[in-house]
């Protein structure tokens, strides 16, 4: 089985997205009752990372130049399907 990568977040995608503020707000009060309601510790301690890391700068922006090429390396050898099954990689990786 190959793996997807995606390239872009949620958040991305929202960016693009035009949202009435009526939309956004209406959807802001779904997710503020949806949260009131919630009783799942770490799904709550999820959430409250995902706004702080929010809140702080991108994380892709601190990453030295080096890294950001082997990452965009990486990236486009999978969309050009130049990828290993996990098996196939667990399997090599015990053998050598």
């Amino acid at each position: 089985m190959k793996h997807v990568f995606v390239h872009f977040s949620i958040f991305e995608y929202l960016k693009t997205k035009e949202m009435s503020s009526a939309e956004l707000n209406g959807i802001k009060l779904d997710m503020i009752d949806w949260i009131n309601k919630l009783s799942d510790a770490d799904l709550i301690q999820f959430l409250d990372g995902l706004r702080i890391s929010r809140a702080q700068n991108d994380w892709w922006e601190e990453l030295p130049v080096a890294q950001k090429k082997q990452i965009l390396a990486g990236l486009k050898d999978a969309d050009e399907g130049k990828v290993m099954d996990s098996k196939l990689f667990w399997k090599n990786l015990n053998n050598a």
